[in-house]
């Protein structure tokens, strides 16, 4: 593999901490990526916004705008990371979906290839900037066209499992799993329209936990890890 996208949720900005962002714990991210930068691989990160907002938390908000909520979160975490990459001594840039200069550059598959070629690690925020669609999605429609070789997803789980394991005792961890076996047993580790988009593109893609941030440097290796989806 050579160019890679990251999906790296909102939540591990924060680490558990109970505050918006661990400092610390998103410097020791960032040095992660700037080290497999160096190593050769481009890379491109998709934020979710879980630390700050869900458009589920909206109760009875329209859906529209609690979704459009969780897009600026997106936003401000990208900045949050793209700031702690140059800090760390690689070029980084923010694109979004919607134009929200002087924030981010207005996202485009060809300046976000170049951005990569050139070095710079690009950073993905506010979505598709439709409602309705998860940043796991977001994740795969761009991977597919900044012609991604696949497609990291960093949760709060280390595998995908046959059931929730803190439910579910009998559940089992799986190393490896088909695409449509996610999406015939509904298993909710990734998006359902995610998963569905990555089959129909031959996108694979690795689910691991971020305990440790040199587990980014891992899965970008190829190295054994959490689960892979396999589009056949």
């Amino acid at each position: 593999m050579k160019r890679i996208l990251l999906k790296l949720s909102g939540e591990a900005l924060s680490n558990g901490s109970g505050s918006l962002y661990d400092h610390s714990f998103v410097d020791e991210v960032a040095k992660t990526l700037c080290e497999a930068t160096r190593e050769g691989y481009q890379l491109a990160v998709v934020v979710g916004a879980g630390n700050i907002w869900r458009g589920r938390a909206g109760g009875g908000m329209d859906r529209t705008d609690a979704d459009r909520m969780g897009m600026l979160a997106t936003v401000i975490n990208a900045i949050c990371l793209k700031d702690a990459i140059i800090r760390a001594g690689v070029g980084a840039a923010v694109m979004t979906a919607v134009p929200m200069s002087p924030f981010a550059e207005p996202y485009s598959a060809e300046a976000a290839k170049a951005h990569l070629e050139a070095g710079r690690i690009v950073v993905l925020g506010a979505g598709l900037g439709i409602p309705f669609l998860s940043t796991d999605t977001t994740g795969a429609v761009r991977a597919a066209e900044m012609g991604c070789d696949a497609m990291l997803m960093a949760k709060n789980i280390d595998y995908i499992y046959t059931a929730d394991p803190r439910v579910d005792p009998t559940a089992e961890k799986l190393e490896e799993v088909a695409a449509s076996t996610v999406l015939a047993l509904n298993l909710k580790a990734i998006d359902a329209t995610a998963t569905a988009f990555c089959l129909s593109t031959g996108m694979p893609i690795r689910v691991f936990g971020l305990k440790d941030p040199e587990d980014i440097l891992k899965a970008v290796r190829g190295e054994t890890l959490g689960t892979v989806v396999t589009p056949e």
